[in-house]
């Protein structure tokens, strides 16, 4: 079982930067992939990036790459998702997931991979 709280949404502009973090509790930290999805009004959920259970590889959509970085803190139980250069279009609600699964290494993409989700939170950019 893995409990999962996302914190550090909030409304910004356009160009701004925000950090958003997840707390992880239940079973050990490092023994499965972290991501992050996001999910606007009237539209699927979305893949933005992902983190392998060691923290040595990672992977981010075209939309958030060069621009988001995540990364994971065995210490604190925590992944965080540091956004700069932030657009409207980046508007949705961002959840964090675990993914219990076996990937040699490699990050999953598809929500249905990810076995827990936080609650979620919202991120607003205004032009």
């Amino acid at each position: 079982q893995v409990q999962l709280v996302e914190s550090g949404g909030g409304l910004v502009q356009a160009g701004d930067s925000l950090k958003l973090s997840c707390a992880a509790s239940g079973r050990t930290f490092n023994t499965y992939a972290m991501g992050w999805f996001r999910q606007a009004p009237g539209k699927e959920r979305e893949f933005v990036c992902a983190i392998i259970k060691s923290g040595s590889s990672s992977y981010c959509s075209d939309s958030a790459k060069g621009r988001f970085t995540i990364s994971r803190d065995s210490a604190k139980n925590t992944v965080t998702l540091q956004m700069s250069s932030l657009k409207p279009e980046d508007t949705a609600v961002y959840y964090c997931a675990a993914d219990l699964g076996r990937n040699y290494g490699l990050v999953r993409t598809i929500a249905s991979d990810y076995d827990y989700w936080g609650q979620g939170t919202q991120v607003t950019v205004s032009s």
